[in-house]
């Protein structure tokens, strides 16, 4: 079943008392520090393979029954085999997958949360505020309607860009930072299209606007997607 060397418990470093949920919150704390994906200086494409070999058996209660019965055959656990040097290095991997949670805590809830909630005060209106101009476009009041929307849009929009500069983005957030970075371009580019077109009625500018808020809602689904799996 297992290598005399391998033990799963050291693995995820947990004790054999360790409940289902302190298993799953071991093993997310160390996928997310070693995974190979992460950008993080600690990925490692061996250790998580024994990462996912050993939550793979012990979130089973059965296969971890069998292999609990197997330890105390072989009393694998109690043989002593880890060194100063490898208990130190284990309390420096414990620090580091502290400071790259709470980076990544301080990212979501300082920069992704408030961005995303601008992002939706901007895109989620734009077919009505659209819809309510098309009646009519040259009639005062609706055009006026429309010209608050865009000005209302372009405040959310700089606050949001303030907030996204506003602390740096974790390494292991990289990818999802980049797509969020392109939506608010996106969106700034068809604010720019759209306040043309309250100009000079150039249907091509609200159609390009139009194209530009697809763009930035599809980028940000993408977002919304991959934070999902992270949090």
């Amino acid at each position: 079943m297992q290598t005399s060397t391998t033990n799963h418990y050291k693995t995820l470093e947990i004790q054999p008392t360790a409940t289902q949920s302190d298993i799953k919150q071991a093993y997310r704390r160390l996928a997310k520090l070693f995974h190979p994906d992460s950008q993080c200086e600690t990925a490692n494409h061996e250790r998580i393979i024994q990462i996912n070999a050993a939550y793979e058996v012990l979130s089973d209660p059965q296969r971890r029954q069998s292999y609990d019965q197997h330890l105390n055959t072989t009393s694998s656990y109690s043989t002593p085999t880890a060194t100063t040097t490898s208990t130190t290095q284990t309390r420096r991997r414990r620090k580091t997958a502290q400071a790259v949670d709470a980076q990544l805590e301080e990212w979501l809830n300082q920069v992704y949360k408030p961005v995303n909630r601008n992002l939706d005060h901007i895109l989620k209106p734009f077919k009505t505020e659209v819809d309510k101009l098309s009646a009519d476009p040259f009639d005062d009041q609706l055009m006026e309607d429309f010209q608050i929307y865009i000005e209302t849009c372009r405040n959310l929009l700089s606050q949001a860009q303030n907030r996204f500069r506003s602390v740096p983005n974790p390494a292991n957030v990289a990818g999802v930072a980049a797509h969020l970075y392109y939506c608010l371009n996106h969106v700034s580019d068809g604010l720019e299209e759209l306040e043309f077109f309250t100009l000079n009625y150039d249907d091509s500018c609200l159609h390009t606007g139009h194209e530009l808020f697809r763009r930035a809602s599809g980028l940000r689904r993408e977002v919304q997607h991959e934070m999902k799996k992270m949090i």
